[in-house]
């Protein structure tokens, strides 16, 4: 058992909207909730992917589902006056780098004036005690350092993606100062790449390992040097369930930028995490390093949560073996027929000490 808790009795009941329901880490965060027992609205663009982890969980039988984009204010403002969320979680994004490139003004669109609808169309809500706005470790100006940034560190971002990040964080900054200050606790949350099973998205390395291993392909590798914070789905997920509750208790000391980066597994590089995923898979494809000559990612990037250990009490609770295992057993489980709901449930359960 890992046992990490989570206090369903605190959760129970409690009406919790999500946007970016239907996206990896949504779906995650909605069966983590619906598990607690609570009453989740979800909205969202239809699932981008094929199969998708929202739809092999059968969320939209279980959660109030809606379609829609952070984009239309007065689509989120309906479905928040019908909801009156006591909780918000905003994952809603655009969330690659190379689509930042290919398509600059959808991705600050839906990142920067995407946060600012969402919390537009929170300002009237009485109910609400706290919105976790989920930003990304790439909102911080880059300066390839060898030690992880912290909370107080400059905004920046040399790419689309990235700069748009930093943008919806300095957002939030001022929507917490002006319309915030005596209201609803307004928390961000800064995260590091996640692994875990039921994320089929393009140009990340997981997906990328396991449609190698089923195709019996090569794997091609963009970076293999590069290092990046990675970490289990749920342990950013239990940081934000953490940070949601502890701001609404404590606005004044919880309603600011927090970081949720791993304790072991920062100098894991790109092409190792490849290697052990492959190996936990069984499988002895080929990796193939390829130069497509595409926009320039970041090399190094670390993030310091030692702030969310000493002040929110969060911890990491899984080691990269734990990490890997219980990702290349989702996958593999998946392409052999297994109940992905249960399998996912039971990992949930595991994690929580449930």
């Amino acid at each position: 058992m890992i046992g990490v808790t989570i206090d369903a009795q605190f959760w129970r009941g409690r009406r919790v909207l999500i946007t970016g329901h239907t996206g990896f880490k949504g779906a995650w965060l909605s069966a983590v909730l619906l598990e607690a027992g609570a009453r989740v609205t979800g909205f969202a663009l239809e699932p981008a992917t094929e199969p998708n982890l929202f739809t092999l969980l059968g969320l939209e039988r279980e959660i109030d589902s809606h379609v829609g984009d952070v984009r239309d204010l007065e689509a989120l403002r309906r479905v928040v006056r019908a909801a009156e969320p006591e909780y918000l979680f905003h994952l809603a994004a655009q969330a690659l780098v190379a689509d930042g490139y290919a398509d600059p003004v959808g991705t600050y669109a839906t990142n920067v004036m995407g946060t600012v609808n969402v919390l537009e169309a929170v300002r009237a809500i009485d109910s609400l005690r706290a919105v976790v706005v989920v930003s990304s470790d790439k909102c911080y100006e880059n300066r390839e350092w060898v030690w992880g940034y912290r909370e107080i560190e400059r905004m920046g971002g040399n790419d689309p993606y990235s700069s748009s990040k930093g943008a919806a964080e300095l957002v939030v900054h001022a929507y917490r100062r002006s319309f915030f200050s005596s209201g609803p606790a307004i928390a961000s949350a800064r995260a590091g790449n996640v692994i875990g099973g039921g994320d089929w998205s393009k140009k990340r390395l997981v997906p990328d390992v396991v449609r190698a291993v089923l195709r019996g392909s090569e794997l091609e590798l963009r970076n293999p040097t590069a290092v990046r914070p990675w970490q289990h789905v749920l342990e950013p997920l239990s940081g934000y369930l953490l940070l949601a509750r502890r701001a609404a208790e404590d606005p004044r000391a919880f309603a600011e930028a927090w970081n949720f980066g791993p304790a072991g597994m920062q100098q894991i590089t790109v092409a190792e995490m490849a290697a052990r995923l492959l190996t936990e898979m069984g499988s002895h494809a080929k990796v193939k390093v390829v130069d497509r000559h595409e926009p320039h990612e970041a090399h190094l990037l670390l993030l310091d949560s030692a702030k969310s250990r000493d002040r929110l009490g969060w911890r990491n609770r899984m080691s990269d073996e734990q990490a890997i295992s219980r990702t290349a057993e989702w996958y593999r489980e998946w392409d052999e027929g297994a109940d992905m709901r249960d399998l996912t449930l039971g990992q949930i359960r595991e994690y929580f000490g449930a």
